[in-house]
């Protein structure tokens, strides 16, 4: 059984989400967003949108995650992007495998040690199981 996020606070939860959606979508301070509610005829203070932002902010990002999902899982994105990037982790160096959408969202990311057909059929098994087999892929003309 799911409980309520919301349950002991005595604002509605959707004034809570509309101040915190509004701090994280558009580059507002929290004293701009107390008073754009206030203008809206809601009291609030800044501190509480602050503590709603570091509250609730991962729970809406989470939700706004699988929505996404599942939205491109119905519809047939146009292509994917799949690139592999070099990277240095503690000094070793590392492949950065990203497949990106046609809106230039990254969808999925895999790191790994090796740059070999069974790394990329790993990480391409693993962006189709989150999202579905893609219509079109692109990739950068590496064999694996």
């Amino acid at each position: 059984m799911t409980q309520n996020p919301f349950r002991y606070f005595k604002t509605s939860w959707e004034v809570i989400q509309l101040a915190v959606m509004m701090y994280v979508r558009f580059p507002l301070s929290l004293r701009n967003v107390e008073d754009m509610l206030h203008e809206r005829g809601i009291d609030l203070c800044h501190e509480s949108i602050r503590l709603w932002v570091d509250r609730f902010g991962p729970v809406f990002a989470k939700q706004i995650r699988v929505n996404r999902s599942a939205y491109l899982r119905q519809h047939t994105q146009w292509q994917w992007h799949l690139d592999e990037v070099f990277v240095k982790i503690k000094g070793v160096q590392h492949y950065l495998w990203r497949a990106v959408d046609h809106e230039g969202e990254v969808m999925e990311c895999y790191v790994t040690k090796n740059r070999d057909k069974l790394a990329a059929l790993r990480f391409l098994k693993k962006a189709m199981k989150r999202y579905g087999p893609p219509p079109m892929v692109i990739t950068d003309k590496l064999r694996p």
